[in-house]
């Protein structure tokens, strides 16, 4: 009885601080809806775990803005200094920079989206919090992206490209450099870099660019809707246009990913969430 009254105190507490957060506007009734309905169902059968069923919604950008500034406004929370249009900083943000939306605050972000080499690599992933992804002997992301990949596994069985294996999860600078070399070289990049190709954005990362180096990206092997679905419901999304096995972890529902300013864009049947720039 005891660990029920102190469950209903705060219970109690907690709706008394959502009223009041909607008494000054910081959060909508629209954002409650689902919050106020857990609440309702916690209270009618008083659930000893029901606190784990709320949610609070994320930071959403001003919805009178354009897609672009919606989502820039977003990153610009994260990432401290925006690129210039046109620059081959720009260039890597549009494609792989979804991740810069995360609210997630248990997760860790580069300051800029291009290491220089492998000890700037490290010295940012030293200071990353990591998990492993269930069932693999070295497959390790960012904490909350890998326990969020785990919920979605207990879902649906969601095998890694390679079967299992750090290739497919974090990589290091070198790693990066060796799996640009296999499909591109320097003069590729030079077009890259001048914003004169960008097809093998979607094949392979430039050195020092990949989501990877950030613990928030996979590569996975999804052959079903159930699967899908399973990634999407915990934050994993395709974000990478053409890169059919990368998996992003954004860390929104996909309700919200539109509020970002993100588009839905459907390549041979393949749904994948690129940025507006």
């Amino acid at each position: 009885m005891k660990r029920i009254f102190k469950k209903m105190t705060f219970i109690t507490i907690f709706v008394l601080m959502i009223f009041s957060l909607v008494a000054s506007h910081e959060i909508s009734h629209h954002q409650l809806d689902g919050d106020t309905q857990s609440l309702k169902k916690c209270l009618n059968t008083i659930s000893l775990v029901c606190t784990n069923t709320i949610s609070i919604a994320p930071f959403i950008p001003n919805q009178q803005l354009n897609d672009q500034e919606r989502f820039l406004s977003a990153i610009a929370r994260k990432l401290p200094i925006i690129p210039q249009p046109g620059t081959f900083e720009y260039i890597l943000l549009r494609a792989y920079g979804a991740v810069f939306v995360n609210p997630d605050t248990e997760i860790k972000l580069p300051q800029k989206d291009i290491f220089a080499n492998e000890q700037e690599t490290q010295k940012f992933q030293d200071t990353l919090s990591m998990g492993q992804v269930d069932d693999t002997n070295d497959c390790y992301l960012q904490k909350s992206a890998a326990n969020a990949l785990n919920k979605a596994r207990v879902l649906q069985n969601i095998p890694l490209k390679s079967g299992y294996g750090s290739g497919d999860c974090t990589r290091n600078f070198a790693t990066n450099l060796r799996f640009w070399h296999k499909y591109a070289n320097n003069q590729i990049l030079a077009r890259v870099q001048q914003g004169k190709e960008t097809k093998i954005l979607g094949l392979v990362a430039p050195p020092g660019t990949s989501q990877h180096l950030w613990g928030l990206a996979i590569d996975l092997r999804i052959s079903n809707q159930r699967q899908k679905q399973a990634l999407n419901e915990n934050g994993w999304f395709q974000t990478v246009e053409n890169d059919i096995p990368h998996w992003t972890y954004v860390g929104l529902s996909e309700e919200y990913l539109p509020q970002f300013g993100f588009k839905n864009k459907v390549i041979r049947g393949i749904s994948y969430w690129i940025t507006p720039l």
